[in-house]
């Protein structure tokens, strides 16, 4: 599986990105899906995630209520709408994607495949 993940940019606080990522391979957008954050001088932070169906979703408590989580299996494509931008979710933003049911969708191990990052500037 291999993720594109797009749609970051500046923006000023209290505004709005919506991050996409494109899943390809035999398995894209088959399992969980989710995104995770890295600021600088920061250890790596779970963001929020979804199950296959997207019935099932988890947000870190910094974001929830502002970032919403999304896909669409028809499109192989995941989604992050963020709604609210502080200077603080300044970060590299990474989508995953598991390999099989059933894991901790909030956990950084339970994803092999992680998409190249794309930044997001919160200026204040």
């Amino acid at each position: 599986v291999q993720l594109q993940a797009s749609g970051g940019g500046l923006v000023q606080a209290g505004g709005s990105l919506r991050l996409s990522c494109a899943a390809s391979g035999p398995t894209a957008a088959k399992y969980g899906m989710g995104w995770f954050r890295q600021a600088p001088g920061k250890n790596r932070e779970f963001v929020a995630s979804t199950s296959w169906s997207g019935a099932t979703t988890y947000y870190a408590d910094s974001v929830r209520g502002r970032f919403t989580i999304s896909r669409d299996n028809a499109k192989n494509t995941l989604y992050l709408q963020m709604n609210t931008l502080e200077p603080e979710d300044t970060a590299i933003y990474y989508c995953t994607q598991a390999k099989a049911y059933g894991l901790d969708l909030t956990q950084g191990a339970s994803y092999p495949y992680w998409g190249q990052g794309t930044l997001v500037t919160v200026s204040s």
